[in-house]
């Protein structure tokens, strides 16, 4: 008797006609299902909505100034700004904005969760295509599409970062499946699979970093259990480079992010609330609130890890009668030990490890470890769905799972139908937004940032304020702003005395401030990282621009010499293969 799970080889995986179509009918109408609450309701103001709001309001005032690549975020700590460009990564904040070229800025969370989810089902159909039967690839492109995890992103979290890298896991694992040998390539040139390896890893980095890390660590683990069973290195030394490549691929944001943390007050990522030993699953604690999103987010998590673990058992007994195949054992091992790995980081024994594996603290969240867990959910569930005895109960049980999750999100979250309007307004007046805290400048608390403050203004030039009041320097000086843009910034002072000015600037190593066209190294206030630059008597011309350091200048060169290493990959393996066929 053959098995229904048929063997993973390239007949299984051959197109059927209207397929994609299909999947990409069936992905937009389940995205536009997923944001339907969102046009009666308003948008869905979860954890780090005001964050990624303001992210991208920010970048688009600054594309007008023509800056296409913003560093700076210009009205952070309402006009002081802060390095947040240098640290998060970049595709979601770029894509977002890009979308008021269509669209009305209000509309754009909407699409932002159509095109993400519409992508990610189609991501899993490309998944799903390479290694499961035919019956069973739209629904598993619907299933990642609706997926729980991605749910808890959109109505709680508003994570859109982190959503945007979850899109890239189906075929970022595809991919590694294909390198390590587990599921045979649908090109025999290896280097063209390392190629797409190491993008699409380097997509996942430059989408979001805990998603990245987590990337980084499960593929890792998947590439070593490879070579263990195939009782060979040539995987994991395959998986290496595209490792490798993909890191080189994204340094030109890993290599600034890494470096400049010294300068930056990094270490309140994992403040308290945010420590990975108070958001084990259902960890409790003494805020009301932490406590009930944990218990949503553990609850979550432990259905997916039910359901993961019921279909694995009945897919492994699939493969154990007469007709399993080695291949399709290889596959299930492999989704195995995934979800071993992603279910054992999500609970308080685990612990040591999250100590003890570089950067695997700053994840923050155990539960996050979900994004990983949801690729072996949807592949063992989607194979489950082959056997004809549990086809309707397999699709009745997680239809039921994904719509009650929805209906429970969409009922306890916060909505808010002025939330982005009113953000829009604060830039608009000048009022700018809350700064964030890991990103604050060393040397300063922007707690002690006033709400508002002059451009620039005229301080003591001492700190006995009685033998120079600020009022008497301030009439004896007159202060002209000629230009005063997200990255550059031109003052003139006319001063009868030397005197010292404050800006609505925060200290940071990339400005560079010149007086007169000398170089000055400008000073800090005393209880914040507000910048004070000390003016000599006369006319002066103040003249301070953000610049590229030699950290930024490295992490670009890697990235244009890994560009080119991939593209000599490509030419390489495309000549082979003309080879083969001369």
């Amino acid at each position: 008797m053959t098995s229904t799970l048929d063997p993973v080889n390239k007949t299984a995986a051959a197109p059927f006609p209207g397929g994609w179509w299909a999947a990409f009918l069936l992905s937009l109408c389940v995205s536009l299902l997923i944001v339907a609450p969102f046009f009666w309701r308003g948008i869905a103001s979860g954890h780090d909505f005001e964050f990624h709001a303001t992210s991208w309001l920010d970048v688009a005032g600054q594309w007008k100034q023509g800056i296409v690549y913003p560093r700076w975020a210009e009205w952070a700590n309402h006009g002081f700004g802060e390095p947040r460009f240098i640290f998060y990564p970049p595709l979601s904040w770029l894509l977002a904005p890009a979308l008021t070229v269509f669209i009305p800025w209000d509309y754009v969370p909407v699409v932002f969760i159509i095109l993400v989810q519409t992508f990610a089902g189609l991501s899993a159909f490309a998944f799903a295509r390479r290694m499961l039967p035919r019956s069973s690839t739209l629904f598993a492109a619907v299933c990642y599409t609706a997926n729980p995890n991605a749910l808890l992103m959109i109505y709680f979290r508003s994570d859109y970062a982190e959503l945007l890298a979850s899109a890239f896991f189906p075929l970022l694992f595809l991919m590694a499946l294909q390198l390590s040998g587990i599921v045979e390539s649908r090109t025999e040139i290896w280097r063209h699979n390392l190629v797409a390896f190491s993008a699409l890893f380097a997509a996942v980095w430059l989408s979001n970093a805990p998603a990245g890390v987590m990337a980084t660590y499960s593929v890792t683990f998947l590439l070593a259990w490879a070579a263990l069973i195939r009782k060979s290195w040539t995987p994991f030394f395959r998986g290496a480079a595209g490792l490798a490549l993909g890191f080189g691929l994204a340094a030109f944001y890993i290599v600034p992010a890494a470096y400049e943390q010294r300068w930056v007050n990094i270490a309140q990522a994992l403040s308290p609330g945010l420590l990975p030993s108070e958001n084990f699953l259902f960890t409790t604690s003494n805020d009301p609130e932490h406590t009930f999103f944990n218990f949503i987010a553990s609850t979550i998590a432990v259905a997916i890890i039910l359901f993961t673990g019921i279909a694995a058992i009945a897919v492994h007994k699939e493969l154990s009668q007469p007709g399993g195949t080695q291949p399709r054992s290889h596959l299930w091992g492999a989704f195995l030990v995934l979800s071993v790995l992603a279910t054992a980081l999500m609970l308080r024994p685990a612990s040591f490890i999250w100590q003890l594996l570089p950067k695997l603290r700053f994840v923050q969240f155990p539960w996050r470890w979900m994004s990983i867990l949801t690729i072996p959910f949807i592949y063992f569930l989607s194979a489950a769905l082959a056997r004809r005895r549990f086809r309707w109960f397999v699709f009745i049980a997680t239809a039921a799972f994904l719509i009650s999750t929805a209906i429970f999100l969409v009922r306890h979250t916060w909505w808010d139908e002025e939330e982005f309007s009113t953000l829009r307004a604060s830039i608009a007046s000048g009022e700018g937004f809350d700064g964030t805290d890991e990103y604050d400048p060393i040397g300063d608390d922007h707690y002690n940032l006033p709400a508002k403050a002059p451009r620039a203004q005229v301080v003591p030039l001492n700190d006995d304020t009685e033998s120079e009041p600020a009022t008497t320097a301030a009439s004896q000086s007159t202060i002209v702003i000629e230009r005063w843009l997200g990255e550059e910034k031109v003052i003139r002072v006319e001063s009868m005395r030397s005197t010292r000015l404050a800006l609505r600037l925060l200290n940071y190593p990339a400005w560079q401030v010149q007086v007169n066209g000398s170089r000055i190294q400008p000073e800090s206030a005393e209880d914040s990282g507000q910048m004070v630059i000390l003016v000599p008597a006369g006319q002066s011309r103040i003249d301070i621009r953000f610049t590229r350091t030699p950290d930024r200048t490295a992490g670009i060169a890697i990235s244009i010499a890994s560009l080119f290493a991939a593209l000599f990959l490509l030419w390489w393996g495309s000549r082979e293969r003309r080879s083969q066929f001369a």
